[in-house]
């Protein structure tokens, strides 16, 4: 079977509701009961895995799993009860700014000690943990720009040709050659990871989820519009400098020339995103619909909420000696789609 062109394999099961969620995709059981649902940690293990089957199935789905399942029923109403309370813990656990500009300003302002997940590697990573990364991120860089693409029907006028302009970008700008994931893949390959999509599902923490999980449930939901474009400007604002620090870390660990040209890429292509994001996407957004500051604000502020729990997980395993995976990595042969 190609891997690629059917989708990735369902991965193992991490609790009763993900095991339900994957039984009934395949045909072979009913859906978690509501009480299962309602115990099941928000950020943990199982309920992130089975938040992300349903949210896969908008994407390329999984192999064996039938594409009826992306609109079934009592399947949304299953994902709608997981986003009810993943999006409410999200809202009680995040702090919010009082306006989008005082959000905004706290992604402007670049620490003197800094202490996150690309200052650590930047400075002292080694390169095995710099291959834990890739294969942690691969779960959204294999389809960067995606979740935020389902949010340029919902804009008009100035605030949609912004954002139509930088996806544009991340796509590759015409250029097949130059698509972010591709590009993502070939510095997977120098760092001798799998590039088949979804492949390291199973290796993946839950925190990983919970960010990726976070760009589907803004994209896909209309009422969340402003949130997704919060979100996607916190992206790009803190992706520039990120990305020069990780750049540093591709060199200092000898992962190859594919894996710092990927960065590189991005501390030249984001320096100028946020700008369009912050003056055009942001500004159009609001000049049009102001009732949704309150909606932008909260997206760039649970963006750094999810990131924080997943930095935390990865410092606190790697200054620890331990890897951040639930499964190891071992040298692979790559393929690209």
């Amino acid at each position: 079977m190609d891997h690629d062109r059917q989708g990735p394999l369902l991965p193992s099961a991490r609790g009763p509701v993900s095991a339900a969620v994957e039984e009934y995709l395949l045909g072979a059981g009913p859906l978690p009961r509501h009480e299962e649902v309602a115990a099941a940690a928000v950020y943990g293990d199982d309920f992130q895995l089975a938040l992300y089957l349903c949210y896969e199935l908008h994407y390329r789905g999984f192999a064996g799993v039938s594409p009826d399942h992306e609109w079934d029923p009592d399947l949304l109403r299953t994902r709608a009860a997981l986003e009810h309370r993943f999006l409410s813990a999200l809202r009680e656990d995040t702090a919010v700014h009082d306006s989008v500009e005082d959000a905004l300003a706290g992604l402007l302002v670049e620490p003197v000690d800094g202490t996150g997940v690309s200052h650590f590697l930047s400075k002292e990573g080694e390169l095995w943990q710099v291959r834990e990364y890739a294969a942690q991120r691969s779960l959204y860089h294999l389809k960067e720009a995606d979740p935020h693409a389902w949010v340029l029907p919902r804009l008009w006028g100035r605030a949609k040709a912004a954002m139509a302009a930088v996806e544009f970008d991340e796509f590759g700008g015409g250029r097949p050659d130059r698509v972010h994931a591709l590009l993502f893949a070939d510095l997977m390959t120098d760092l001798r990871l799998d590039t088949a999509y979804g492949h390291y599902l199973d290796a993946a923490c839950a925190e990983l989820l919970a960010t990726v999980n976070l760009m589907s449930l803004l994209g896909l939901h209309r009422s969340l519009r402003g949130a997704l474009v919060g979100h996607f400007a916190a992206v790009e604002i803190t992706s520039s400098p990120g990305s020069r620090r990780l750049a540093e870390a591709m060199r200092r660990t000898g992962a190859g020339p594919a894996a710092e040209h990927f960065y590189d890429e991005h501390v030249e292509a984001d320096a100028v995103h946020e700008q369009v994001v912050r003056h055009d996407v942001i500004g159009g957004l609001l000049e049009e619909e102001p009732h949704l500051a309150a909606d932008v604000a909260f997206g760039i502020d649970v963006t750094g909420h999810v990131e924080d729990r997943l930095a935390e997980r990865l410092l606190s395993d790697w200054r620890a000696g331990r890897s951040s995976l639930r499964t190891s990595l071992s040298s692979e042969t790559s393929h690209i789609s």
